[in-house]
């Protein structure tokens, strides 16, 4: 469970100094500090269900999300998250596992992002095409359809199956609030595989 210092320290409140009560325990693996005033209780729990509690508001997205859903052949072991005006790139390495936080446009922020929970922890995951379109708004802008579908298929290696289910709609609906040339072009190329 998710604990911050001070939930930690009202629990502690009858020792005469909760403060080293808490080092105490942090020494015998009782509590588990993720980042500055954040704990783990279980030293087991899956890293993707702590990255919205690290730094947020956040979701995961981009090639952790891509990979969750067998669009990217990878295996990968950051989590990568989106988040927005914060300006900054951010990186955590935790005994959890690593994470990354970028920005992507605030208008796009809360659409396609799916609530999901799993025990006690809740966690933000986008969906496949959220995730494949945050991750195209981070590359440089392609010239044309041609050059993006190589983009997809030979550098990020997105499944070519993967690509045919996801939703037209969904993705052209997200772009108008992108405004990215390679979303935009996305949309072409999904256009031509409906007609195909």
């Amino acid at each position: 469970m998710i604990k911050t210092t001070a939930m930690i320290l009202e629990e502690l409140h009858e020792y005469a100094s909760p403060k080293n009560k808490l080092s105490r325990l942090v020494k015998q693996g009782r509590y588990i500090p993720i980042v500055k005033g954040i704990y783990e209780t279980d030293k087991t729990v899956p890293g993707y269900l702590l990255a919205g509690s690290i730094y947020g508001p956040s979701y995961l997205s981009f090639d952790y999300a891509l990979s969750s859903y067998g669009l990217i052949p990878e295996a990968v072991y950051t989590y990568t998250c989106a988040t927005f005006d914060k300006k900054k790139a951010k990186r955590y390495e935790t005994p959890f596992g690593v994470f990354s936080f970028r920005d992507v446009p605030a208008a796009v922020y809360a659409e396609g992002v799916e609530l999901r929970q799993e025990g006690e922890y809740w966690y933000r995951i986008a969906s496949p095409e959220k995730a494949l379109c945050d991750k195209l708004y981070t590359l440089s802008p392609v010239n044309n359809a041609r050059e993006l579908q190589t983009l997809l298929s030979e550098d990020l290696r997105v499944d070519e199956d993967g690509l045919h289910s996801l939703d037209y709609r969904t993705i052209e609906k997200l772009s108008e609030k992108y405004r990215a040339t390679n979303i935009r072009k996305l949309c072409t190329i999904l256009r031509r595989m409906q007609n195909e």
